[in-house]
């Protein structure tokens, strides 16, 4: 096994899609197979856009792309993608991350292996370029955010956990999946339009899933909205969904009171994007959430306007 890098460009003609598939060439498959049930880190060209490394994820299978010969796709195994919470640039101090890009006084190289798609990525190296992106800290970090006298977490307070130990940690990746995805919608509530904080300044949204993990679902902000508490209930339980335009918000009638509707949906009934279009939730994954949960009648539990 061996980590690597993989170039992405969003746009691109390839049919990638970094929490599900990465469309390559042949030219990298001996490469790529030897990756295969290890983890990658994905990066985009400062040429293409700001992010330059800006995600990780696990390999779990290539296969051949149906109907294109001389091209292959390597699977991602579900559960394992997972947004940096800062992007990671190419260059620190002048100096590049990866060490097969510097030269021998740390200086930056000129084309060759720079423009490769695949580049093969030491464990140092890996190591260093996901704890920028994921520092051991950020749980810290979020609990300190909006408590001015946090308690200390227990990361902090006991031990240094290994960069792969923390990748596979759910508490982890629930923080890493919420700050990102509240972050993204400026913690305003996407159907209800609302930012509202407590009298401490905490933000009231939270971070849902699409496309729940246990169902395959990914960590990518692109399978997350930022709801209310209540919009968040509704929506796990299929109350409400999005329809296939990708905005407009369903509600099921015959079981959400007009009154309630009035008072927690934006009018239009539109759903709020981010401002990034990168964040901007996946069709697929709406798609999978409209014919998986809506109007599925989920519950028996009582419902919070009752």
């Amino acid at each position: 096994m061996v980590k690597l890098v993989l170039l992405h460009k969003a746009g691109s003609i390839y049919d990638d899609e970094p929490d599900v598939v990465y469309d390559f060439p042949q030219t990298y498959l001996k490469a790529v197979r030897a990756a295969v049930d290890d983890w990658v880190v994905y990066y985009e060209p400062v040429k293409a856009g700001p992010r330059g490394y800006f995600a990780v994820a696990k390999i779990s299978q290539v296969i051949e792309k149906p109907g294109a010969p001389g091209r292959y796709l390597a699977l991602i195994e579900p559960g394992t993608y997972l947004d940096f919470d800062a992007e990671v640039p190419r260059l620190v101090e002048g100096r590049p991350l990866e060490a097969a890009l510097a030269e021998p006084d740390g200086t930056p190289k000129r084309g060759g292996a720079v423009q490769l798609a695949v580049r093969r990525l030491p464990e140092s190296d890996f190591a260093r370029i996901v704890s920028l992106g994921l520092p051991q800290s950020l749980e810290a970090q979020e609990a300190a955010r909006f408590d001015p006298e946090p308690a200390m977490a227990e990361d902090a307070a006991s031990f240094e956990r290994p960069v792969l130990e923390r990748l596979t940690r759910r508490p982890y990746r629930d923080v890493a999946f919420r700050r990102k995805v509240r972050d993204a919608y400026d913690f305003r509530c996407a159907m209800s339009g609302l930012r509202l904080r407590n009298g401490g300044g905490r933000p009231e949204v939270q971070a849902a899933h699409i496309r729940p993990v246990e169902c395959q679902g990914s960590d990518a902000v692109r399978n997350g909205l930022a709801l209310s508490g209540t919009l968040h209930w509704m929506f796990d339980r299929g109350l409400i969904s999005v329809a296939e335009d990708n905005e407009t918000i369903l509600i099921s009638h015959n079981k959400v009171p007009g009154e309630v509707v009035e008072r927690l949906i934006q009018p239009g009934r539109k759903l709020l994007k981010p401002a990034n279009p990168a964040h901007t939730p996946h069709p697929g994954n709406l798609r999978w959430h409209r014919e998986n949960r809506f109007g599925q009648g989920m519950t028996d539990e009582p419902a919070p306007w009752d």
